[in-house]
């Protein structure tokens, strides 16, 4: 039959007496080792298991109590041993330095059996609490690292076949497999809505994850304000139209740029507007109102943006939900009005990045007010960022537009996937318009043709079997001919951090999947330009 083993306490004492008495009080409870010296102590300390309590008298020839304790404390193996210092001395001061060492108590000679006792249950209650803390500590961060490898994964999953879906779709429109009737296009405008709308859903879970993780960093740069309402507004001109909602704006002409991340700020503004209009019956009004506040003492001036609807309103029990993630306020709404219920939570999230704040006054069948305040500071035009551009999938570096591209006849494409669907799918597109194609199905085929036929441009996924494409990227980068090819980055990775390591590999632009076919082409003809001039 197992039994718990005893707590192990190491006494650390010069005084044979001392050690005697404190071995009488303690030997029934704990198993105790003994040391008389600090060296003999430090080398006690650190044996395997190491004690789970130490008693420590200040006062010893040589290496004196302190000194045991500030190298205890100071050596990550024993740092989280609890110290109980022993001592005929009762000053104060002595007590004090004790504690500014990392002690957890002190007890005054001559000893009380049941106080000695008392105190050291006290503390290794105390302690094997901290070791559970710890472990569950632990246990949760490994739970976090698998769960973002997890959402890591289903990204690139979901977003594969989407890819597919999304790029069909946009090619049938556009013809590229015949000629479609006017029933046929109404049917793939369905599909292409639903496909961008699970899109939707499976960013705003990547991005409130990415969020609490920690794990996403604001790009700042200087930013038009006009331009940036202007931009979320073009997204729901069509929505608000069908159902008669009339948009108005109030947006003071003299407003400097503000410095903030202009697409995560674009999208909390898009978030709300959104919400706006799908929560305004028809014939409502939606308004968007910026103003500027007076700073108050000791702080910024804020810039508030003001997004007011004529719609159902909030009843004020719901409205302390409407932030939280996963927290639906009605699941009838939900069934009612599509949606994650993550768009809030994300513009909450998004805003006190920026170190402002959102408000919300609404009342129940006449509307709702939402208020965006964020730290108002013009800077210059001139940025970091200012040579950076975006698109709708992905950010690069600037490519210059003066120089003429190749005719898409004269240009080579090696096209790097190993899925069917999207090989298909981006071939079709780039054939009909005029390019010549290679496909590899894996990095070490692509690093081949690339030898072999050396095309103007080359798209690289990244998540293949074999060779992946970061890889196969690199090896290509060491072949003296393949130096200057254009290489973009065709993924479905999305993590944070995943366009930094394809530019790192030396890629020079990175997609995201799902990719738009048109803005695909718009980047690559770009590219070409550069490449050419």
């Amino acid at each position: 039959m197992s039994t718990t083993p005893k707590p192990k306490v190491l006494i650390v004492d010069d005084s044979p007496d001392n050690l005697q008495m404190l071995m009488e009080i303690l030997k029934t409870d704990y198993a105790v080792v003994v040391a008389t010296t600090g060296e003999k102590a430090l080398q006690l300390a650190r044996k395997i298991p190491p004690p789970d309590l130490i008693i420590l008298d200040v006062i010893m020839p040589g290496m004196d109590g302190y000194e045991v304790c500030t190298q205890l404390k100071q050596d990550f193996q024993t740092q989280a041993i609890p110290v109980i210092f022993v001592t005929a001395l009762g000053e104060a001061g002595h007590e004090s330095k004790g504690f500014e060492l990392g002690a957890v108590d002190y007890i005054i000679k001559p000893f009380s059996p049941p106080v000695v006792k008392a105190r050291l249950k006290s503390h290794l209650t105390m302690q094997q609490l901290y070791n559970e803390l710890q472990q569950t500590n632990q246990e949760l961060s490994r739970a976090t690292h698998l769960k973002d490898e997890f959402l890591a994964n289903m990204s690139h999953e979901l977003r594969t076949p989407l890819n597919a879906i999304l790029g069909m779709t946009e090619g049938l429109q556009e013809g590229i497999f015949g000629l479609i009737n006017e029933k046929q296009l109404k049917a793939l405008r369905t599909v292409e809505s639903s496909a961008n709308h699970l899109l939707s859903l499976i960013n705003d879970i990547l991005d409130v994850a990415k969020i609490e993780a920690g794990k996403i960093t604001l790009d700042y740069g200087s930013t038009s304000i006009e331009s940036l309402c202007q931009s979320a507004l073009t997204f729901i001109k069509q929505p608000a139209l069908k159902k008669n909602i009339q948009l108005q704006t109030d947006i003071p002409s003299d407003l400097s740029d503000i410095w903030a991340d202009e697409i995560r700020l674009r999208q909390v503004l898009l978030n709300l507007l959104t919400n706006a209009v799908k929560f305004t019956p028809e014939g409502g009004t939606v308004t968007l109102a910026l103003s500027v506040l007076p700073p108050e003492k000791n702080e910024p001036a804020y810039l508030r943006f003001a997004i007011t609807d004529t719609g159902i309103g909030i009843a004020p029990e719901n409205m302390v939900k409407l932030f939280k993630p996963f927290v639906q306020i009605d699941s009838a709404l939900n069934r009612q009005y599509n949606g994650t219920g993550l768009g809030l939570a994300l513009v909450k999230q998004i805003v006190e990045l920026h170190g402002g704040h959102v408000g919300l006054v609404s009342e129940l069948g006449a509307g709702s007010c939402f208020t965006v305040d964020l730290p108002y500071e013009p800077k210059p035009d001139s940025s970091p960022h200012a040579q950076d551009f975006s698109y709708a999938n992905g950010t690069g570096r600037v490519i210059p537009e003066t120089s003429p591209s190749l005719r898409p006849s004269a240009a080579l494409i090696l096209l790097v996937e190993d899925e069917p669907a999207n090989v298909i799918t981006i071939s079709s597109y780039l054939e009909v318009k005029g390019y010549r194609l290679l496909c590899a199905n894996d990095g070490r085929e692509a690093i081949e043709l690339a030898l072999a036929h050396h095309p103007h441009l080359i798209l690289m996924d990244i998540q293949m079997p074999g060779m992946d494409g970061l890889e196969a990227i690199r090896q290509i980068r060491q072949q003296e001919a393949l130096q200057e090819t254009p290489i973009i980055a065709l993924t479905a990775l999305a993590a944070e951090g995943d366009r930094e390591r394809c530019l790192a590999a030396g890629a020079d632009e990175y997609l995201s999947k799902p990719v738009r076919l048109k803005q695909l082409e718009k980047t690559i003809q770009a590219w070409l330009a550069h490449g050419h001039s």
